[in-house]
Formats: C-alpha cells, sequence, structure tokens
C-alpha cells in the first residue's frame, strides 16, 4: 500500500511540477531583444498622460493583457496630478529624479524624492502625484492594460480635448 501510495504521489508531483513549469514557461517570452539607449524608440505619450512626455514601449503591450515593459521620458518640472491605477504600479528611476506624494491633493511637503538608481511599487487604486526634476527617465513593468484614473476628472488631459 505504501508503495502505491508513494509512487501516485511521486506521479502528482512531478505532474504538478511539469504543469507549474508549462505555466511560467508561457508567461515568458520567446524573443531576445537588447535595447542599447542609442536604439529606444522614443515616441509621444498617451493622451491619458500630459502632454509633453515621451514613452517606449521595451516589451509587450501595455494596453493588452500580459506583461509590459515601458519608459517614460519626462522634461524638466513635468508634473503628473494625482491619480490612481487599477493594477501595482512598479517603477525604477533610470536619470534624473522623481518625486513622489500620496493622497488626493499635491502636497509638496510630503513627497519622497526617488534619485537615479530607485525603485518603488504601490498598490492598485493608491492615491499618488508624481513631477520630475530635471530630465527624467524612468522604467515602469507590470501587467497590462495600464490605466490611469485621475482623482479628479479636470485634471485629464483626455477631457481638455473634449469640447462642451
Amino acid at each position: 500500500m505504501k508503495t502505491t501510495f508513494g509512487s501516485a504521489l511521486a506521479v502528482l508531483l512531478a505532474l504538478g511540477f511539469s504543469l507549474a513549469r508549462s505555466s511560467a514557461e508561457e508567461t515568458q517570452s520567446a524573443d531576445m531583444r537588447l535595447y542599447p539607449p542609442t536604439t529606444i524608440e522614443w515616441k509621444a505619450a498617451p493622451a491619458a498622460l500630459p502632454p509633453g512626455a515621451k514613452m517606449a514601449v521595451l516589451e509587450g503591450d501595455p494596453t493588452k493583457e500580459g506583461p509590459f515593459v515601458v519608459r517614460f521620458q519626462f522634461p524638466e518640472g513635468y508634473h503628473i496630478p494625482p491619480h490612481t491605477h487599477p493594477k501595482t504600479e512598479r517603477v525604477t528611476v533610470i536619470s534624473g529624479a522623481l518625486y513622489f506624494a500620496t493622497g488626493e491633493a499635491l502636497d509638496r511637503g510630503s513627497a519622497k524624492k526617488l534619485p537615479a538608481g530607485s525603485f518603488g511599487y504601490w498598490p492598485a487604486g493608491m492615491k499618488h502625484t508624481a513631477w520630475s526634476e530635471g530630465e527624467t527617465v524612468i522604467q515602469l513593468h507590470g501587467v497590462g492594460p495600464w490605466q490611469i484614473n485621475y482623482v479628479n476628472p479636470a485634471d485629464d488631459p483626455r477631457n481638455a480635448k473634449k469640447s462642451p
């Protein structure tokens, strides 16, 4: 009886590990791409962000389900008003500095400075605002679709384009 139970357990464990490996492989890219800084293709950031930012998609598609990696380039003093995201946001500051403050209103006094080399993540739904010091490049990685929801709808640049 012990041999049969042990054999069955071994088969189930092997099957479980096989399925887990198979599932992990499905989320991994089959391609290899390298992005030296001079080859990164910058484009205007999406309309969901205030004008002036640039964006480069490095992996995946932030508008679709699944993992993605993008970079944003912000000019000096660029500001994103208080907002939330429906999924965890993970940010690495590549160059420059990003100031980060939480809450529904801009409170520069409570901001944390994230200099180049910093990493931070915050949960879905956390109200926050950010601005750059000097030209700043950040890398954002997460699971799409990426969305930004402004606390005050009047701050949403997509609303500014609508006529009354």
